[in-house]
C-alpha cells in the first residue's frame, strides 16, 4: 500500500488541486484585450465570458464529480478529470472563433471541477469540524501563490507565444498535478465506504442535504461571495486599463494583491480554533460591506483620483481577496459537517449550486463595466449586504460551538 504524505505534503497537494481553477481563470486575464480585439472586435465585452464560461462549466461537472468519487474512488476521478482537462485545453489552444473557444472553455471548466470538488471530499474523509475548516485555510493560503504568479505567467506567455500558447501551460500543470497525485497520494476512500451510482440513493442523499438548514445557508452565502469574485476578475483587467492606465503592469499588481491577500487564511488558521467558523464569517462581511462602501464613495464620486484613488482600489481589492480565505473555508467546512458519509455528493452539490449561482450574479456585475469601477464596486456593495444580511439572520452560535 502506498505510504500516507505528511500533513504539510497534502496540504500543498490539495492547494495544487485547488489551483487549477486559479490558474485556468487568472493566467487568462492578460489576455482578454488581445483575444476581444482577435475574436470579437465589435463587442470587446464578450471576451470576459472566457472567465464565465469556464466557470458555469464547473459549476455543471461540479453535480457529477462528487457522486462518481463516491462510487469509485477519489483519486481515479481526479485523474480522469484532469485527463479531459488537459485535452480541453488542447482544443482551446486550436478554437478559431470566440463560440469555440467559449464552448471548449464550458467543457474545460467541466472537466476541472474533478480536482476542484474531488479535493474537498479527500478532506473531509480525513477531517472535520474546525480541524476540516484550518486544513482548508493551510491550502487556500498555499493556493495563493498560483493567483499571484497567473497573470504574470499568462502575460510572459503571450509575449513569446501569443495568447493561444497560455492553453499548452495549461496541460504542463495538469500533467505535473496527476504525477505528484498519481505517485504520492493513496486513496483516501476505503471500497467499504463506497457508494454505488444509483439514481434512488442519489436523489435521497440530495434529499438529504436540503434538510440541513446549515447547507442551504452555506451553499447561499458561498454564491453571494463567489459572485463578488468572479464579478471583479471579469472586470478589474479593464478597471486597470481604462480608469488608470495601468494595463502593462497589472500582472504586478495582481501578484501583489494575491500575496498580501494570503493574510485572510493566515487570520483564519490562526483564529478559527477559537473564534469558531460562524463568527469569523459574520464579521469579514462586515469589514468588506465597510471596505467596499469606502472605496464606492471615494472613487465613485472622483474625491479620489490618479495616484490616492489607485491606491484606494488596491486596499479594496486586497480586502476582496482576503474575504475568500475568511469565508469560503470556513462555509465549505459548515456545510460539509452533517454529511460525512456522503461527502462526495454532498461537496458536488453545495459546490454546484454555489458555482452556478455565483455565475448568473458575476455576468451581470462584469457585463456592466462601463470603463470605471463603479458598477463592480455597486454590484459587490449589494452581494455583500445580502451576505451579510443573510449571516447574522441565520449563522448564529449553535448550542455546541462551531
Amino acid at each position: 500500500m502506498q505510504s500516507r504524505p505528511s500533513q504539510t505534503e497534502f496540504v500543498a497537494l490539495v492547494a495544487m488541486l485547488f489551483a487549477t481553477i486559479a490558474i485556468s481563470i487568472d493566467a487568462m486575464l492578460p489576455a482578454l484585450p488581445e483575444i476581444a480585439t482577435t475574436l470579437s472586435p465589435d463587442a470587446p465585452n464578450a471576451a470576459q465570458l472566457v472567465v464565465t464560461s469556464f466557470v458555469l462549466g464547473m459549476g455543471v461537472g461540479t453535480l457529477f464529480t462528487g457522486p462518481l468519487s463516491d462510487a469509485f474512488g477519489r483519486k481515479r476521478v481526479i485523474l480522469i478529470g484532469s485527463g479531459l482537462y488537459a485535452l480541453c485545453a488542447l482544443a482551446c489552444y486550436f478554437a478559431p472563433s470566440l463560440e469555440i473557444l467559449l464552448a471548449a472553455r464550458l467543457l474545460q471548466g467541466i472537466a476541472a471541477a474533478a480536482p476542484r470538488t474531488v479535493a474537498i471530499a479527500m478532506v473531509r474523509d480525513l477531517h472535520s469540524g474546525r480541524e476540516m475548516a484550518r486544513i482548508m485555510s493551510f491550502a487556500m493560503m498555499i493556493f495563493t501563490i498560483v493567483p499571484a504568479i497567473a497573470p504574470l505567467m499568462g502575460q510572459g506567455i503571450i509575449a513569446l507565444g501569443g495568447w493561444h500558447s497560455i492553453f499548452l501551460a495549461y496541460i504542463l500543470f495538469s500533467g505535473l498535478t496527476m504525477l505528484w497525485l498519481g505517485l504520492r497520494q493513496p486513496e483516501t476512500l476505503a471500497p467499504e465506504k463506497r457508494r454505488p451510482l444509483h439514481l434512488g440513493d442519489l436523489w435521497s442523499g440530495t434529499r438529504e442535504l436540503f434538510t440541513h438548514r446549515i447547507i442551504l445557508v452555506s451553499i447561499l452565502l458561498q454564491a453571494l461571495t463567489l459572485a463578488a469574485l468572479f464579478g471583479t476578475l471579469s472586470s478589474l483587467q479593464g478597471i486597470f486599463e481604462q480608469q488608470f492606465d495601468r494595463a502593462g503592469s497589472f500582472p504586478l499588481w495582481f501578484a501583489l494583491i494575491a500575496i498580501t491577500s494570503m493574510a485572510g487564511s493566515l487570520l483564519n488558521t490562526r483564529f478559527v480554533m477559537t473564534l469558531g467558523m460562524r463568527r469569523i464569517v459574520r464579521r469579514t462581511y462586515v469589514g468588506m460591506l465597510g471596505l467596499t462602501l469606502l472605496a464606492l464613495v471615494t472613487l465613485g464620486s472622483g474625491v479620489l483620483q490618479g495616484g490616492p484613488g489607485f491606491a484606494m482600489q488596491i486596499l479594496w481589492c486586497i480586502g476582496l481577496f482576503s474575504m475568500m480565505g475568511l469565508t469560503m473555508g470556513n462555509l465549505n467546512a459548515l456545510a460539509m459537517e452533517p454529511v460525512g458519509h456522503i461527502a462526495g455528493l454532498a461537496a458536488s452539490v453545495i459546490s454546484s449550486a454555489a458555482t452556478i449561482g455565483s455565475v448568473v450574479l458575476a455576468i451581470l456585475v462584469g457585463l456592466a463595466f462601463n470603463g470605471s469601477s463603479t458598477p463592480l464596486l455597486v454590484g459587490v456593495t449589494l452581494l455583500i449586504g445580502l451576505a451579510l444580511l443573510l449571516a447574522r439572520l441565520s449563522l448564529g452560535e449553535p448550542r455546541a460551538a462551531a
